[in-house]
């Protein structure tokens, strides 16, 4: 009589929750990679495909990602046409959503080279790329189906740079896996690279939540060598041969460090299962810049760079967002002060509870004054994201304010300790 009620049990279950899908159901090994420009003026933007193109390696988690609630200003969405099964998703923000928020951007028309990736799909699959709008709500700007048999899905080689691990703690797919390549150190400069990795990885592992979770890191060191060294500093009319282009005085700002030829970086990466890229760049200058799911930049020999390393890191890995609201940038409006940005250590106060509210003393006043009172003490400070008014940091100083403090606030450390949990869950 019981076996009669479990089987009559078991009939009442919807199908759905017998059978869940699984990774190995969509996809196989090796990553798909979706090559493209983002082109656009301040008001306007579109998708631009330039390849498709397979990578043997993939070090993301094996399980589907369907209803993940993503950071950044963009997404991208990978579903079965069949079902409309979203099977794959992630977040991210590239250079030309800043580049938008300045002046130029209202003048005339740019164009950046972009790429996602995912794993390789068995069969077709839809592919579809959101920006936020204003208002901060996902909408579509570009889809297609890509057909992985399709002969124009290329099959060619990855680079062969030498590679070097500076720190193995396990499989790809159950780690945080980074991957440093070299920019602006000429042949004879590549074991220099090591060594610079080593210590600027070292000193982001020794802060807090990575210290904890540092055997939850793979980290790999890429030897890709530049006919010149060092990067470009347009102000000052110096221009260096270097592998990735390179160059300071992005959006004319002195140390904004950043890349556009990103075909160049994400081909000498293919090679490596990697979450994370981070260029290194052979100059004792100040400065650098990250972006979230993107690529991390930053140079390795200014007494601070360990710092900048940290701060930049914040950014791609965690997208946490600048607390600084003083220092000269290019960006105008660049944030809607009516809805919640979605970094997670930013407020406007419309949602403060949806942030570190839980984190506040119920004695700590909303907003928080910037006074000694309060210093060392998690509140809401007037100030951050670029703009001295309508945002709101949780703390009054933090690596992802200024270079004084050595370590991350309890609330960035929280977001970066999810961060970790996405990668190796």
């Amino acid at each position: 009589m019981k076996t009669r009620f479990f089987f009559l049990l078991l009939l009442l279950i919807p199908v759905s929750l017998l059978a869940q899908d699984k990774f190995e159901d969509y996809f196989a090994a090796g990553v798909l990679r979706f090559d493209y420009f983002l082109s656009g003026t301040s008001s306007t933007q579109r998708v631009i495909e330039v390849q498709q193109k397979w990578e043997p390696l993939w070090g993301g988690v094996t399980h589907l990602q369907s209803d993940k609630k993503e950071l950044g200003n963009y997404q991208f969405i990978v579903k079965d046409p069949a079902t409309q099964k979203v099977i794959y998703r992630q977040g991210f923000s590239p250079l030309f959503q800043e580049w938008q928020s300045t002046a130029e951007a209202k003048k005339m028309e740019r164009a950046f080279y972009q790429v996602i990736r995912f794993p390789f799909p068995k069969k077709t699959v839809e592919v579809e790329i959101e920006c936020r709008n204003r208002e901060g709500q996902f909408q579509s700007l570009y889809k297609t189906q890509i057909n992985p048999t399709n002969y124009f899905v290329s099959q060619e080689s990855p680079q062969s740079s030498e590679v070097v691990m500076l720190k193995k703690s396990g499989d790809p797919s159950r780690k945080v896996d980074i991957a440093i390549l070299a920019e602006g150190y000429r042949q004879e400069e590549l074991g220099k690279f090591v060594k610079d990795a080593s210590r600027l990885t070292d000193s982001l592992m020794n802060k807090e939540p990575y210290y904890s979770h540092r055997n939850d890191f793979n980290i790999y060191a890429v030897k890709t060598p530049s006919k010149e060294s060092g990067t470009d500093i347009p102000g000052r009319h110096i221009y260096v041969n270097t592998l990735y282009n390179s160059s300071f005085y992005t959006f004319d700002v002195a140390r904004y460090l950043t890349i556009t030829d990103l075909k160049s970086v994400y081909d000498q990466a293919g090679a490596i299962p990697y979450d994370i890229l981070i260029v290194l760049v052979n100059s004792t200058e100040y400065g650098g810049g990250g972006f979230y799911n993107d690529v991390c930049v930053c140079t390795a020999d200014h007494f601070l760079s360990p710092k900048v390393f940290a701060h930049e890191f914040g950014h791609e890995f965690a997208g946490l967002g600048d607390e600084y609201y003083t220092s000269e940038v290019a960006y105008e409006d660049y944030y809607n002060i009516k809805i919640e940005p979605w970094e997670p250590n930013l407020t406007s106060l419309v949602d403060l509870k949806s942030k570190w509210a839980g984190l506040i003393d119920s004695k700590t006043p909303i907003p928080t004054p910037r006074t000694p009172e309060y210093d060392g003490k998690i509140g809401a400070f007037e100030g951050g994201g670029y703009t001295a008014k309508g945002i709101y940091s949780p703390m009054q100083d933090c690596l992802m304010k200024s270079n004084k403090p050595n370590s991350f606030c309890p609330v960035c450390q929280k977001a970066i300790l999810k961060a970790i949990e996405k990668c190796t869950e």
